[in-house]
Formats: structure tokens, C-alpha cells, sequence
């Protein structure tokens, strides 16, 4: 990610609760759902994870990269800070793609959430209540 490619491009800054990691990614992601598996159930301890995807070398650590835990490999993982636990992105899609936690960025961005998948496992004592689409699993699988 390089200034002269993003000059008219918004950058969007997330960080970790206690601030320890912060990044920058590009306000261009591809696309941003809420995520109801019990992986991302289990590590945000909530009902869903809302993200937004993008390609992973949109996104930049500028602060506290050393104190990042990762759990995975070096290609697809999940990065959380080592201080706090906060979630702040899933390395996915062969390495290619982040899904950014949208809880750890600072700034709005630009896209909203518009599906939820893998409704088939989500919490029984969560009720969705809005309209946006619903998928048992991954988008197509209704």
C-alpha cells in the first residue's frame, strides 16, 4: 500500500481495545457480512462477527505488529492482540484476503454488512431481526 497508488483513496484506521496494534486499511473492501459460525462466535464472544473483506495488501500494521498473536499459520490465521485479545482481522481466501473485524475500526467505513451466513449454527438464544438476507453457510446456500 503505497501513497502514490491510494492518494485518492480513504484510509481507515482500526486498532485493538487497548490500543496496543493499530493498522490501516483502504475504505475499499469487497464486501462485508455478518459471520454467525461458532468460530467467530468464539472469538469475539458475541452473537456474530461483522467484516469486511479485502485484499490482504490493502491492510498495514502501523503499530504494535510484534505484539500480535496469531492463531493459524502464516498463510490463513486469525491475528489478535497479545495484550488485550481483541480480534482484528482473519487472514482467508489462500492468504489473499483479510476479513477485517468492523467492531476494531476507528473510522466508519464506507460499506455495510449485506447478508449473514452460516445461519444454520448460529446462537440459539441470538434472533436476527433486520432484512438483510440469510444463508445457511457461505452466500448461496440459502
Amino acid at each position: 500500500m503505497t501513497g502514490s497508488e491510494n492518494s485518492n483513496v480513504r484510509i481507515l484506521i482500526g486498532e485493538c481495545y487497548c490500543r496496543t496494534v493499530r493498522f490501516e486499511v483502504v475504505d475499499a473492501f469487497s464486501y462485508a457480512m455478518n459471520c454467525h459460525c461458532s468460530n467467530c462466535r468464539r472469538t469475539t464472544g458475541s452473537a456474530f462477527k461483522p467484516f469486511a473483506g479485502i485484499a490482504q495488501d490493502k491492510l498495514r500494521i502501523v503499530r504494535g505488529g510484534d505484539q500480535r498473536m496469531i492463531f493459524g499459520d502464516d498463510t490463513t490465521h486469525d491475528a489478535h492482540c497479545g495484550r488485550c485479545g481483541s480480534l482484528l482481522y482473519s487472514r482467508v481466501r489462500e492468504g489473499q484476503w483479510v476479513h477485517v473485524a468492523m467492531g476494531t475500526l476507528v473510522d466508519a467505513p464506507s460499506i455495510r454488512p449485506s447478508a449473514h451466513i452460516f445461519v444454520a449454527s448460529k446462537a440459539p438464544w441470538h434472533d436476527i431481526t433486520d432484512n438483510l438476507p440469510q444463508y445457511r453457510g457461505h452466500i448461496g446456500v440459502v
